[in-house]
């Protein structure tokens, strides 16, 4: 039952942190969008790659998050989620933010905790559903 719970903690810290991210930048998505095209300016990423990216990662820091919180697609939310992440590592070390990979990677290190133990996910909405 402990392991249980522990999972069912990290699982939602760790979403509440996706939708936290995604929460805070959707209001403002045209200036967070602006934001990231000029902190990309100088790097090798062309405009064309950033913009769409600089759109979608809120919406899919939001999106992951919900689902991360409620337990539902537990795998393949934190599957996608270290994606992302991977995604944010390599434009971090494009423009030499060394330190946002911390954070970055403790993020890929929950996630990669949460698919290893999906077994432990017994608080979710993937339980209930599979019945």
């Amino acid at each position: 039952m402990n392991t249980q719970i522990a999972y069912l903690i990290l699982r939602v810290a760790v979403g509440v942190s996706m939708l936290g991210h995604g929460l805070v930048r959707l209001p403002k998505l045209q200036g967070f969008s602006a934001w990231m095209l000029k902190t990309f300016e100088n790097s090798l990423l062309p405009e064309i790659m950033v913009l769409p990216f600089s759109y979608a990662l809120p919406i899919a820091e939001f999106v992951l998050g919900i689902l991360l919180v409620l337990g539902l697609f537990t795998r393949i939310s934190s599957i996608v989620a270290s994606i992302v992440m991977i995604l944010l590592i390599f434009g971090s070390t494009l423009i030499e933010n060394w330190g946002a990979l911390v954070p970055q990677f403790i993020h890929v290190v929950f996630f990669a905790y949460l698919i290893q133990h999906i077994d432990r996910n017994s608080f979710a909405l993937d339980t209930k559903l599979r019945g």
